[in-house]
Parts: structure tokens; sequence; C-alpha cells
């Protein structure tokens, strides 16, 4: 991988609204080179990328995600309720985002949203847009639900799969061997040095969340981490073009 990867956690989520295009354009000027977003379904089998599995506290919506169908959903504002200069932003598909950054060199870190809601499909529907967009190389997908993606890696093992996990799991990179993992999305606090360095030995990746102060920033990085989710993807960039 080289260059330790800049995701921007629902895209700029601190100026603009979260998993928005307007975040995500955002996030792209401020120099992310890579892009967190969270993926559910909707009633009608639509891949939408929103966090929460309900609609409250993002949209002028309602309700549970998957009871609405895209044509629904699409009607929704995704923007006002962070501020009224974005109004009539609107939840938008993978598909939008993929068509966003495909001839760009930038990192999609899809999360499936499938632990409080089991969407079935999810996963074979995922692999299957990335494949067409010929972005196998350039996309994570990542979890807390540790089943799913074992199951992507069966399905397509020329995709990179990231474990998510909050605490100080023993030996990660071990544990990723068994799920065929390639990285490890742990919550920063959970991520110390000699975790990185035996994760490394291992052939894994450490891409920690979600990191927004400049001090945790500079330690990760001296840690020797290979990716940092945060909210803040011009702080980062920032530090990164100071270390060059």
């Amino acid at each position: 991988m080289g260059k330790v990867i800049n995701f921007a956690h629902r895209g700029s989520s601190q100026i603009c609204p979260e998993n928005t295009m307007a975040a995500f354009k955002k996030a792209l000027e401020q120099g992310a080179t890579g892009i967190e977003t969270d993926v559910q379904l909707t009633s009608d089998g639509q891949m939408v990328l929103i966090h929460d599995e309900t609609l409250e506290r993002t949209t002028s919506g309602t309700g549970w995600v998957k009871d609405h169908t895209l044509q629904e959903l699409k009607s929704l504002d995704a923007g006002s309720k962070f501020d009224s200069a974005f109004q009539n932003e609107r939840i938008p598909l993978l598909d939008e985002l993929l068509e966003l950054v495909k001839d760009s060199g930038t990192i999609v870190n899809i999360e499936l949203k499938n632990g409080v809601i089991l969407y079935e499909g999810l996963e074979q529907k995922v692999i299957e847009r990335v494949r067409a967009f010929n972005m196998s190389d350039r996309v994570v997908i990542s979890s807390f639900n540790h089943y799913s993606l074992f199951l992507c890696k069966k399905l397509a093992p020329e995709i990179r799969t990231g474990i998510l996990y909050m605490e100080g799991l023993y030996e990660p990179w071990e544990y990723a061997r068994t799920l065929q993992a390639d990285a490890l999305h742990a919550y920063h606090y959970a991520v110390l040095p000699e975790f990185v360095a035996g994760a490394k030995a291992s052939g894994k990746a450490y891409h920690p969340f979600t990191v927004n102060d400049v001090k945790e920033m500079e330690r990760l990085l001296q840690a020797g981490v290979d990716g940092i989710i945060t909210d803040y993807p011009d702080k980062l960039a920032a530090l990164l073009a100071a270390k060059v």
C-alpha cells in the first residue's frame, strides 16, 4: 500500500452532512485519499449510504431504512439537520460514490451495516457493484459482523476486508488470519506500537478509527499504521504533508 491512507469518515463529516455526496466531494478537496462509508439496503434491495439503521438523526424521514423504497428515501432531505445550507442533499446510492471516485486513486472503505439488521444478500450485492466499476483493488470491505467478512472473502478473494472491533483483542492479526482478512479496523485506543509491529509481521494492515485529535494521529503514524479513519481529513492531510 505504501503511503498512509487518509480515510474521510463518512466523508468530510464535520463540515458537511455525513454520508452525502457533498461530504465525499469535500473530503477529496481536503486531501483525503480514502473515503469511509456505510451501506444498507432499501426495502426494494438498493444499496444506500447511511450510518444509522433509522432515519431520524440525519434525515427528514422517520423509521427504519429497511422499510423504505429507494424512491421514498431519495425524496428525503439528508442535509438540513446538519445545516440549512445543505437543504435537499440526498441519501446517495453506493453507485454514486463509486462513480465519483472511479477515475481517481481513491480507496473506498465500505462498511456493511449488518449488525442490527441482517440484510440478506448485502455482501453479494456490494461485491457485484465493486466488480462492475473495476474497483476490486481499491476497496476495503469492513464490518463488525465478522461472519459477513468471511463470506465476502469466500465470494471475492481479490477484495480486501477489514475487521472492525472496539476492544483489546489478543493478537488480532492471528484472528484476522482465521478470517483471511487483510486489515484491522480497530478503535484507536486499542492500537499500540507492538500490535502494529505484530500485524505487519503477519502482513496485516492497521486502519484505526475514528481519530480526530492531531496528537493521537501523530502517535498512530509513529506506531506505523497503514491508514487512519478521521472526521478531519484536512488535519490528517496537513500532518502527512509535513512528514514528507
